[in-house]
Protein backbone atom coordinates (compact mmCIF):
# COMPACT_ATOMS: atom_id res chain seq x y z
CA UNK A 1 0.00 0.00 0.00
CA UNK A 2 1.49 3.47 -0.78
CA UNK A 3 1.47 5.58 2.32
CA UNK A 4 -1.46 8.09 2.43
CA UNK A 5 -0.77 11.75 1.85
CA UNK A 6 -3.22 13.32 4.12
CA UNK A 7 -2.79 12.13 7.69
CA UNK A 8 -4.77 13.59 11.30
CA UNK A 9 -3.60 13.40 14.58
CA UNK A 10 -6.13 14.04 16.98
CA UNK A 11 -6.94 17.29 19.05
CA UNK A 12 -6.42 15.27 22.09
CA UNK A 13 -2.52 13.98 21.31
CA UNK A 14 -1.60 15.77 24.02
CA UNK A 15 0.67 18.78 24.87
CA UNK A 16 4.48 19.47 23.70
CA UNK A 17 4.74 18.69 20.12
CA UNK A 18 1.78 16.68 19.99
CA UNK A 19 3.77 13.17 19.32
CA UNK A 20 1.72 10.83 21.41
CA UNK A 21 -1.01 9.57 19.51
CA UNK A 22 -1.64 7.54 16.51
CA UNK A 23 -2.69 9.08 12.87
CA UNK A 24 -5.07 8.34 10.74
CA UNK A 25 -5.62 9.11 6.83
CA UNK A 26 -8.40 7.75 4.44
CA UNK A 27 -7.52 5.58 1.98
CA UNK A 28 -10.75 4.57 0.13
CA UNK A 29 -12.11 2.01 0.90
CA UNK A 30 -9.95 1.41 3.94
CA UNK A 31 -8.90 3.89 7.01
CA UNK A 32 -4.95 3.47 7.61
CA UNK A 33 -3.26 4.14 11.03
CA UNK A 34 0.32 4.92 11.87
CA UNK A 35 2.24 5.53 14.85
CA UNK A 36 3.36 9.44 15.09
CA UNK A 37 6.57 8.79 17.00
CA UNK A 38 7.68 6.15 14.05
CA UNK A 39 5.80 7.43 10.98
CA UNK A 40 7.98 4.88 8.57
CA UNK A 41 7.04 1.92 10.47
CA UNK A 42 4.49 -0.62 9.72
CA UNK A 43 0.76 1.39 8.69
CA UNK A 44 -2.14 -0.73 9.70
CA UNK A 45 -5.52 -0.91 7.76
CA UNK A 46 -9.01 -1.49 8.18
CA UNK A 47 -11.80 -1.46 6.77
CA UNK A 48 -13.83 2.03 6.86
CA UNK A 49 -17.14 0.40 8.80
CA UNK A 50 -15.16 -1.75 11.24
CA UNK A 51 -13.06 1.84 11.83
CA UNK A 52 -16.06 3.59 12.35
CA UNK A 53 -17.73 0.89 15.05
CA UNK A 54 -14.22 1.14 16.63
CA UNK A 55 -14.75 5.15 17.09
CA UNK A 56 -18.23 5.11 17.92
CA UNK A 57 -17.57 1.97 20.55
CA UNK A 58 -14.69 4.73 22.34
CA UNK A 59 -16.97 7.64 22.37
CA UNK A 60 -19.78 5.76 24.18
CA UNK A 61 -17.17 4.51 26.52
CA UNK A 62 -15.44 7.93 27.11
CA UNK A 63 -18.76 9.59 27.33
CA UNK A 64 -18.87 11.62 24.50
Amino acid sequence: MTAPADWHRSSYSGGGEGNDCVEVAHRHPRIAVRDSKAPARATLTFPTPAFNAFLSTLKTSTGE
